[in-house]
C-alpha cells in the first residue's frame, strides 16, 4: 500500500485579533505565506503539486471565495493547480490533512499541499456578524443549536461539568506559560515563517 508522508512545514506566528502587527493582513496573503515556505522546504516542483488543501472555520470576509485557490495564488504556485476549502469547524485543519493523505494513499496523487487558516481580524465584518443574527429557519427547525457559536459550546460544557472559573484561569495560565517557555527555548524556530504586515 502507498504510504502518505508530511515532508515539511511551515506556519506563521500566533497573533491577537485586531491587535498587532498581524492585524491588517488578509487571508489568502498570510496562508499564502505558509504554503510558500512548506513548498519551498519540501524542495518539490511547484508544477506537480497535485491539489491543494486547506481547512477554515471562518469562511468570509478575505477568507471567502475559495480561500484554498485564493492562497495558493497568491503563493505564486500555477494556475493549473487545483485547490479546496474544508470547513469542519475546530478540526477543518487536520481534515485537510486527512483527505491529502487519503488523496495520496487511495487516489495515487504524488503531492498534496495541506494545512489549516484562520484570520479572525479578516473575516470579522458586516456579512459575518448579519450570519450571526440572520439564522435560516429550515435548520433550526431540526438543530435548533446549529448556529451555536464555539464560545457558547464552551460555556455550556463549563456549565454541565461544573468547571470552575479558578480552574479555567489556571489551565489557560499553564498552557500560556508553556507556550512562553517552548518559545523562548526555540521549539518552534523550525517551524514558524515570519512574516511582516
Amino acid at each position: 500500500m502507498k504510504e502518505a508522508v508530511i515532508v515539511s512545514t511551515a506556519r506563521t506566528p500566533i497573533g491577537v485579533a485586531f491587535k498587532g502587527s498581524l492585524n491588517n493582513i488578509k487571508s489568502p496573503t498570510m496562508t499564502a505565506h505558509a504554503i510558500r515556505h512548506a513548498v519551498d522546504r519540501a524542495g518539490v516542483d511547484p508544477q506537480g503539486i497535485d491539489d491543494v488543501v486547506i481547512g477554515s472555520v471562518l469562511n468570509a470576509g478575505t477568507a471567502g471565495m475559495n480561500i484554498a485557490r485564493n492562497a495558493s495564488l497568491a503563493a505564486g504556485l500555477p494556475f493549473s493547480v487545483p485547490a479546496q476549502t474544508v470547513d469542519r469547524q475546530c478540526s477543518s485543519g487536520l481534515m485537510a490533512i486527512a483527505i491529502a493523505a487519503r488523496q495520496i494513499i487511495v487516489d495515487g496523487m504524488e503531492i498534496v499541499v495541506a494545512g489549516g487558516q484562520d484570520n479572525i481580524s479578516a473575516v470579522q465584518n458586516e456579512y459575518l456578524q448579519w450570519v450571526g443574527k440572520e439564522k435560516d429557519p429550515h435548520v433550526v427547525e431540526h438543530a435548533e443549536n446549529a448556529y451555536m457559536p464555539m464560545l457558547l459550546t464552551a460555556e455550556n460544557v463549563i456549565n454541565k461539568f461544573k468547571i470552575s472559573r479558578e480552574s479555567q484561569d489556571e489551565y489557560a495560565f499553564q498552557s500560556q506559560m508553556r507556550t512562553a517557555a517552548a518559545q523562548q527555548a526555540g521549539h518552534f524556530d523550525d517551524e514558524i515563517v515570519p512574516i511582516e504586515a
